[in-house]
């Protein structure tokens, strides 16, 4: 086994700690990636906490990217110096995966978030030879080197800034497939977007796409409100002030809007967001919170023809709507470096109290800076 820094959690609510870590050569279907960018997730902070049951220790990390080093004996469709970026796992097989619904895959928990492979064995070993807990959502990749399945990959064009590519593989898609494959806004539909991290911001800039108007931002930050208007949005209103749903519905000739979408989780953000749309609205929820967390709604807000429904990964097919991004990104309409800071790996720790605070949208770890 070859040995590389990662970062690894040991505790509920530890801190990350750069170790020296043994990692497993490829098997068959698998592929050894050299990371040189990584985003910080809030599902990574999630699973430190353990709002989410990943056993610990753990080499967390999911929203790599970086060039391809080795692969297993029956990879094909990947070759030593591909630039990738790096996504969750699915069956492939199942109903929804043939569908095109993988982020609903059955398998979705023992692949991405048991603590290891299927067969429940973990490529990572410690310093003492012990088990750290592994392939977090198929890559583990707060680390110098990650294995992922073949399947997992998306291949980068050659001429992009691949560091800067991974939050595509989770965050970004999340929210930019929230809008372009879950909730598929007509052009001139009114939406409102309620929390404006990296998730509500790569929402907005694909509601941009999709010709939503009015296009209407809702965060706690005047920050974010600001960086909102100059990527698009036609109205930030302030959640510190005043009745929001009063506001939004102000805005859109006392109906509401046609959809609404919550990136913020709090039960009484998600009330609000189904109680920003008119009638037959449609409300999206991505936020992620402690298992177990409830929320409440007037039966009768929904009863009217509304819809309320859940979006993992937006919706996202990896292979085909990363390179998707790509090109919005090329074109000068999914401008994503706005959203991103770069961070040494071993600053992670600061990294995530500056991005709990609202400091930073979306950190960029990167091996060896």
């Amino acid at each position: 086994m070859p040995t590389m820094k990662a970062a690894v959690v040991r505790a509920k609510h530890g801190p990350f700690s750069l170790e020296d870590v043994e990692l497993e050569e490829p098997r068959d279907n698998e592929v050894l990636v050299r990371i040189t960018g990584v985003g910080l997730c809030h599902t990574d902070l999630a699973v430190r906490d353990q709002h989410m049951p990943v056993p610990l220790p753990a080499v967390l990390g999911h929203e790599g990217a970086g060039i391809v080093e080795r692969v297993g004996r029956h990879v094909t469709g990947f070759v030593p110096g591909d630039p990738v970026v790096m996504s969750y796992a699915s069956c492939g097989t199942c109903p929804n995966c043939q569908r095109g619904l993988n982020a609903y895959c059955p398998e979705i928990f023992p692949r991405n978030l048991s603590g290891g492979r299927l067969d429940g064995s973990s490529p990572h070993r410690d310093a003492r030879g012990e088990r750290i807990h592994g392939c977090f959502c198929a890559q583990s990749s707060f680390a110098e080197y990650a294995l992922a399945p073949e399947d997992s990959l998306v291949k980068l064009p050659r001429d992009v800034p691949v560091h800067l590519m991974g939050p595509l593989g989770c965050s970004m898609q999340t929210g930019a497939g929230a809008i372009l494959n879950a909730l598929r806004p007509e052009p001139g539909s009114s939406l409102v977007i309620f929390g404006l991290g990296s998730v509500g911001l790569s929402a907005l800039m694909a509601a941009r796409v999709a010709g939503c108007a009015p296009l209407i931002a809702v965060d706690l930050l005047e920050s974010r409100l600001a960086l909102a208007r100059e990527l698009g949005a036609t109205h930030c209103l302030s959640a510190r002030e005043g009745d929001v749903v009063e506001r939004v519905r102000a805005l859109t000739g006392g109906e509401g809007t046609q959809y609404s979408l919550d990136c913020t989780g709090a039960p009484g953000v998600v009330r609000q967001a189904v109680e920003s749309l008119r009638l037959t609205g449609v409300c999206g929820i991505i936020g992620l919170m402690p298992m177990g967390t409830e929320f409440t709604l007037d039966m009768n807000t929904v009863l009217h023809g509304r819809t309320l429904r859940g979006i993992v990964e937006g919706d996202s097919v990896p292979r085909r709507f990363i390179p998707r991004l790509v090109e919005l990104w090329r074109e000068g309409r999914f401008p994503l470096e706005r959203l991103i800071q770069t961070w040494p790996l071993s600053r992670i720790d600061e990294a995530a109290r500056a991005s709990a605070r609202g400091e930073v949208l979306k950190a960029v770890l990167m091996p060896g800076a």
